[in-house]
């Protein structure tokens, strides 16, 4: 019974520890979304990144609307999420050339400018992106 009561502890400390984590982004995101908007002219790039799968959609938050979006999900990508992560940035700029968007304003969503974001970045700027 010991051993049961202390496995179901460390379960409870660990929700409490992924709470904290959940709560601690959620704040950090809502830190940057009140800094910056998506306009017609200038629309936010926002960029979700998962365990597996990378997603961007420029946004126009004046109509609410979703301008471009490109995701991994449902594509046969293989590689790294850092692989996958450039191709999403090549692509996002692409399809923000075609609507005729040069410049954007980047939504990291709480998260570090490292790493997969920073690739997906540079990549959307290698394919003339303007941030």
């Amino acid at each position: 019974m010991k051993l049961y009561a202390a496995r179901l502890e460390r379960l409870v400390n660990n929700m409490a520890n992924l709470a904290k984590k959940m709560l601690n982004q959620g704040l950090r995101k809502m830190r940057v979304r009140a800094k910056i908007s998506g306009t017609a002219d200038r629309p936010r790039l926002s960029v979700s990144i998962s365990n597996k799968h990378v997603s961007a959609q420029l946004i126009d938050d004046d109509k609410q609307i979703t301008i471009a979006a490109s995701t991994t999900v449902g594509t046969k990508q293989v590689g790294t999420i850092t692989e996958q992560s450039i191709f999403i940035g090549t692509d996002i700029a692409k399809k923000a050339k075609k609507a005729k968007i040069k410049a954007i304003v980047f939504d990291r969503n709480g998260r570090r400018y490292a790493g997969r974001l920073s690739a997906l970045a540079e990549a959307a700027r290698k394919e003339g992106l303007e941030f």
